[in-house]
């Protein structure tokens, strides 16, 4: 394909500009590390456009103390870029006792409702809805709803959603979706995650 070429040219009926400005629903899944930080590096480029940002975490805990978070609180304050603003709306990961798994399926569905929001209203241009995957692989929010959602947003509203085992119906929607695929990590060998690597 040349440089800046599609390689397919639909009969859509719009502009080359009216194309290549339409919103997008990208999504980054599988086995691998990187989908929340290909995700914020995203989120950075936005940010340098002087874009509105919504990140979204989903299921990760508000205690846990995220690298990506800190940078971007401090780029969105700084009057320079666009603004960044950060909601969290987990307790922690699926393996923890019953009690606090409820609670984050409370919290998901919250969650859900305050992007549904956000996008009827279009508060940001981009949204990033981490780990969204899993509560939609989970149960705990209604695949077709989202699609339904994303596709009936108005306005130019990109939205990002990371997360393992993303649902088929998402996956087909989406615009753009990578699958990262693990080769090798070294959780593998008994590494735990470490600073500046993992947060």
């Amino acid at each position: 394909m040349p440089q800046g070429q599609p390689s397919v040219v639909p009969d859509d009926g719009l502009t080359t500009r009216q194309r290549r400005n339409r919103a997008l629903v990208m999504v980054h899944t599988g086995m691998g590390k990187g989908k929340s930080t290909a995700a914020f590096g995203l989120a950075l480029r936005a940010w340098n456009q002087g874009w509105p940002i919504g990140v979204f975490q989903f299921v990760k805990s508000a205690k846990w103390k995220v690298g990506e978070e800190n940078a971007l609180r401090v780029l969105g304050a700084s009057g320079e870029g666009g603004s960044v603003a950060w909601h969290k709306m987990g307790e922690g990961w699926s393996w923890v006792q019953r009690d606090a798994q409820q609670d984050n399926e409370e919290k998901a569905r919250e969650g859900w409702e305050q992007v549904k929001r956000d996008l009827a209203a279009e508060t940001y241009k981009l949204y990033v809805l981490d780990e969204f995957a899993y509560p939609m692989h989970w149960g705990w929010i209604d695949v077709d709803e989202v699609v339904e959602v994303l596709r009936a947003r108005t306005g130019t509203q990109h939205v990002v959603i990371t997360g393992r085992n993303a649902p088929g119906k998402l996956v087909e929607f989406a615009d753009l979706v990578t699958d990262m695929s693990k080769v090798k990590h070294p959780m593998d060998a008994g590494q735990k995650g470490q600073r500046g690597i993992e947060w």
